[in-house]
């Protein structure tokens, strides 16, 4: 998300003065076994003559080169022009598991850092600050773990025993595939792929994007995990509802998922209530902005007719249209319009703060969505640090606690009655919401890019092992667990 649509401060300052600080679960899924194996061996093929297999292999062989040739010498199209293939062929998903966003825990995903020398040509993406990125100068607060990464790139940056140290490229297929790997291995079932209105704008950071959206497509297919398109209304002006239309015109086409589509031609995209599903997140915020309601009740509308669910990202106070939320009525009868409803809660509020109102609100909610027929889900998140991104050692910072203050959330909402919870996010650390792996050791600070390590005794995947097992809660596969007790 935008950091602008979402300043901790804006509406409530007095109740959010937390001081700075610094800041400094395991749920490992089956391992996707060849259809030759089952438990780690080898199956025993039945029995079959020579002969039989020779005649077998030589059918097999002619029809395949007659298949092949017609393709060999045809002349090829433009990727732009041409829907991606199928990639549901040997894909281990399978039609009706993702079919509703009830059951799942899921996370937003950015998808957003480039490198100079990743092949994207737009040289440092979200992690330069106005004068690059080296020391004095960073827009991420916390660091990458990229001991599992098959591609990184060095930085200018130093560890305090003089090693370089080095960061990945979301535009590899590589980081994606690794992300996707660690939902699977952890439990969470998938995410939410950010697309910014203003990036579908500007061609380079649309092409970036669809790359981006590409190799998430593969791997959510791969590792079995459920995928959906957000838009992130940041940017968006009046008069833009044709470019998101047309865009996701084109998306459906080129991964399968347009309504009416076979669900075994991309069984991992993300339906609910029986139609394809598209998220939008900004709608209703009390914030300065170049669209309004009307705009969006027309998107909504456009959706709507076009064969989509809608998943609306709202303000906090929505219910009540009070603080973040913008005071006009028409917002209820917009919200009404969605199959579901997340509203965003990074920075509404901290450690010591959470227990003494958002349970009541959560449960206020969830009862006018049930009383008007709507997916209600839940947000959480691990912390909240942008001192980098505002050039601020004094902005507010929202402590991690070493776990308990995301598990108080997580375990909140996975007993309020909320069949769905949404995570922020998946590898945000510009503003320090990250669930991924990050860095127990962060390079050399500077004013201006001082990072965040993980707290002493807090291994890099903490969080993603927290967020799997609020997943197992949700399934109830396991027992409520209670809110100040996180797992270790």
């Amino acid at each position: 998300m935008l950091p602008m649509l979402h300043h901790p401060q804006k509406f409530f300052p007095s109740a959010l003065a937390i001081p700075t600080y610094n800041q400094i679960g395991t749920h490992v899924g089956a391992s996707l076994a060849t259809p030759a194996s089952q438990n780690g061996r080898r199956k025993r093929r039945p029995y079959m003559p020579i002969r039989m297999q020779a005649g077998i292999t030589l059918l097999i062989t002619a029809l395949a080169i007659s298949a092949a040739a017609p393709a060999a010498l045809a002349t090829p199209a433009s990727a732009s022009a041409t829907p991606a293939a199928s990639p549901a062929a040997d894909a281990p998903a399978h039609a009706g598991r993702y079919d509703s966003y009830s059951g799942l825990l899921m996370a937003g995903y950015q998808g957003w850092f480039n490198t100079p020398d990743d092949g994207a040509g737009r040289g440092w993406k979200h992690y330069n600050n106005k004068n690059g990125f080296r020391p004095g100068s960073a827009v991420i607060d916390f660091w990458p773990d990229v001991s599992e990464y098959a591609k990184t790139y060095p930085t200018e940056f130093h560890f305090a025993d003089g090693s370089p140290a080095r960061v990945f490229s979301s535009y590899d297929q590589s980081t994606v595939d690794t992300h996707f790997r660690w939902m699977k291995e952890y439990g969470i079932d998938g995410v939410f792929m950010q697309r910014f209105v203003s990036s579908i704008k500007n061609k380079d950071a649309k092409r970036h994007g669809d790359t981006v959206l590409d190799h998430a497509m593969k791997a959510a297919l791969n590792y079995d995990r459920a995928i959906c398109v957000m838009y992130d209304l940041g940017g968006m002006t009046h008069g833009d509802a044709p470019l998101i239309l047309a865009d996701i015109e084109a998306l459906a086409a080129a991964h399968h998922f347009k309504p009416g589509a076979d669900r075994n031609a991309n069984p991992s995209y993300l339906w609910h209530n029986g139609k394809p599903l598209v998220a939008l997140w900004g709608v209703g915020f009390g914030s300065r902005r170049d669209y309004n309601l009307d705009d969006v009740d027309h998107l909504i509308d456009a959706l709507r007719r076009a064969g989509y669910s809608l998943m609306l990202g709202v303000p906090a106070y929505w219910r009540t249209l009070a603080r973040d939320a913008v005071h006009d009525a028409r917002l209820h009868a917009l919200i009404k319009k969605a199959d579901i409803i997340m509203p965003w809660f990074v920075g509404r509020y901290n450690d010591a703060t959470y227990l003494k109102t958002f349970p009541q609100l959560i449960a206020g909610d969830l009862a006018w969505c049930k009383a008007n027929n709507i997916t209600y889900v839940p947000l959480c998140f691990p912390g909240f640090s942008w001192k980098n991104l505002k050039s601020g050692e004094n902005t507010t910072q929202t402590p991690r606690d070493k776990g308990r203050f995301f598990w108080k959330q997580l375990a909140t909402c996975a007993g309020s009655g909320a069949t769905s919870i949404y995570v922020a996010m998946f590898d945000e650390m510009n503003e320090g919401t990250a669930i991924f792996k990050c860095a127990v050791e962060v390079p050399v600070g500077a004013p201006g890019s001082t990072f965040v390590p993980m707290e002493p005794g807090v291994p890099s995947d903490r969080y993603l092992r927290l967020a799997g097992e609020a997943a197992k809660m949700l399934r109830k596969e396991i027992p409520l667990a209670p809110p100040e007790s996180p797992p270790e």
